[in-house]
């Protein structure tokens, strides 16, 4: 009861797909490659926080603007004339 090539067979197909897990593992995914936990944590706490610091201008500028506009315009009640 021999298997003939199917053990080589299997031990190259084994082989290749080793290979490919190692490639896909490597390589990383665009700007994180290369890059340790740290160093990808504290580049997107900075991101993150320049996001918050413009939303927080941008919600304090349509303030003042509404701030500003709401006494510009009269209510008038024209049961009251």
């Amino acid at each position: 009861m021999t298997r003939g090539n199917q053990r080589d067979l299997a031990r190259a197909k084994n082989l290749k797909k080793q290979e490919e897990q190692k490639k896909k593992q490597g390589s990383g995914k665009g700007a994180n490659a290369g890059t340790s936990l740290d160093a990808r944590m504290s580049r997107d706490a900075d991101v993150m926080r320049k996001k918050q610091e413009l939303a927080a201008a941008k919600k304090a500028e349509e303030d003042a603007a509404k701030a500003g506009g709401a006494g510009k315009v009269a209510k008038v009640d024209p049961l009251s004339m």
